[in-house]
C-alpha cells in the first residue's frame, strides 16, 4: 500500500492525541521535557506536521503539578475547551510508582489556541493514588470519563476505570473498574493498562488501551461493550485474550500504543500512536525522547471488530 503519510508522522511526540472538531485538526501529545502542554491546529490532517505548536500552559515551578507533565488530551465538552493531563509534584519514585495525579485546564473561549485557559483543577476520583491517561467521550447522552489507575490493594501499576462525569473536573457515582493486567502480554516489565482511547463502529464501542513496560513490550489490547449496554456493568464488557497491536521486528516498529483515533478528510478512520525505531534505550525508556508519533489507517473485519494491522516501516516520502 502506498505511504499516505510520512513515518514518523511528528518525531519525538508521545502520547499523542488528535482532535477533529468543526474545521479544524488539533494536536497535543506529551513533549520531551514534560513541561508543558502545547497545541497545534490544522485545517487538515497533513497540515499538523507544519502546523506551529501554541504553548498554551507550562508546569510552575513547585506545588502538586510541577513535574513530570504527561499525556495531554484536548476535549470539547458542553461548550468548553478542556485539557486533561497528568502531573506529579517530584520525580520521585515511591513504592515503584511516579506520584502522577489527573488535572483538568478549561477554557471557555471559542478559540482555544488563544483564550484563556482558567487555574488548574485536580480531578479527584476513588483512590488518593497514582492515575493518569484520562480521556472523555459522549454516550448514550452522557460524558463519561475513562483513565488509568493503581489501586492499593491490586498488585500492578494500573488498572482502567469508567465513570460518568457531573462536569468536566468532577465524576459523578462510583467509578468500576473495566480491567486489570492478567495476561503475559500485559504484565512483561510492568503489570499495566493505561492510555485508553475509544470508537465506535456499527453496535459496539471500544475502548483499547497500552499495556506493558514501554519499551518494546508495550502493545495495545481492547475492550468492547454493545451499545445498547450499560457502560458500568462490567459483566457487559468482552476483553480480548490477545493483543491488537504489538512491535514489528521486521519492520522495526517497537512499542507501538498510547493511541487515539480520528478520521481523514475523507471520513476514513486512522489510528494515531507512538512508537521507537529501535530498542536499545538508555537507561529508563521514559526519558528516551524518540517515541515518535506515527498513522495509519486501519479497516474492520467482517466481525465489526477492527484490524489495525501491522505497524508499518519509516519512511518519509509522500505521494
Amino acid at each position: 500500500m502506498t505511504p499516505d503519510w510520512p513515518n514518523p508522522f511528528i518525531e519525538q511526540r508521545a502520547d499523542p492525541f488528535i482532535l477533529r472538531h468543526e474545521q479544524y485538526y488539533y494536536f497535543v501529545a506529551s513533549v520531551p521535557e514534560y513541561d508543558r502542554l502545547e497545541i497545534r491546529r490544522a485545517t487538515t490532517l497533513a497540515g499538523l506536521r507544519s502546523a506551529e505548536p501554541v504553548v498554551v500552559w507550562r508546569k510552575p515551578e513547585s506545588g502538586p503539578f510541577s513535574e513530570l507533565i504527561w499525556a495531554p488530551e484536548l476535549h470539547y465538552i458542553d461548550g468548553q475547551w478542556v485539557i486533561y493531563f497528568a502531573a506529579a509534584p517530584t520525580r520521585e519514585i515511591k513504592e515503584g510508582l511516579f506520584q502522577h495525579r489527573m488535572y483538568a485546564l478549561v477554557c471557555e473561549a471559542e478559540d482555544p489556541l488563544q483564550g484563556d485557559w482558567q487555574p488548574c483543577r485536580r480531578v479527584f476520583s476513588q483512590f488518593d493514588s497514582f492515575s493518569l491517561d484520562a480521556t472523555h467521550f459522549m454516550h448514550q447522552g452522557k460524558n463519561w470519563y475513562l483513565w488509568a489507575q493503581k489501586d492499593p490493594l491490586i498488585p500492578g501499576n494500573s488498572n482502567l476505570y469508567l465513570a460518568e462525569l457531573l462536569n468536566p473536573w468532577t465524576l459523578k457515582g462510583t467509578p468500576v473498574m473495566l480491567s486489570r493486567p492478567e495476561y503475559e502480554w500485559e504484565c512483561a516489565g510492568f503489570s499495566v493498562n493505561e492510555g485508553p482511547a475509544v470508537i465506535r463502529h456499527g453496535n459496539r464501542l471500544f475502548v483499547t488501551y497500552s499495556a506493558s513496560a514501554t519499551d518494546e513490550n508495550y502493545c495495545l489490547g481492547i475492550l468492547s461493550i454493545d451499545v445498547d449496554a450499560d457502560p458500568l456493568d462490567v459483566a457487559a464488557w468482552q476483553k480480548s485474550t490477545r493483543p491488537v497491536f504489538v512491535s514489528s521486528w521486521d519492520n522495526h516498529q517497537y512499542g507501538p500504543g498510547h493511541n487515539s483515533f480520528t478520521q481523514d478528510e475523507a471520513g476514513r478512520d486512522v489510528l494515531v500512536y507512538h512508537a521507537r525505531n529501535y530498542t536499545e534505550i538508555e537507561g529508563d525508556p521514559l526519558w528516551d525522547p524518540n517515541r515518535h508519533t506515527r498513522l495509519k489507517y486501519f479497516s474492520w473485519r467482517e466481525d465489526g471488530t477492527p484490524d489495525f494491522g501491522v505497524p508499518p516501516a519509516d519512511y518519509t516520502s509522500v505521494p
